[in-house]
């Protein structure tokens, strides 16, 4: 069984790591810094991409 897909994120903001996990559409990767609640919303895109898997949130 696999588990569900996510990013792991640096929410500078705060200076915290966190996993954000894709949406129900399958269309972004969407969380919130667990102290400040800055949202990340990290478009997936069929034809343009990266293979990074961690990301910085400002």
């Amino acid at each position: 069984m696999r588990g569900r897909k996510y990013l792991s994120v640096l929410f500078e903001c705060c200076n915290v790591y966190r996993r954000i996990y894709i949406n129900r559409e399958g269309t972004a990767y969407v969380g919130l810094c667990p102290k400040c609640g800055l949202r990340a919303h990290i478009v997936i895109d069929k034809d343009e991409g990266t293979d990074r898997r961690i990301f910085r949130v400002r």
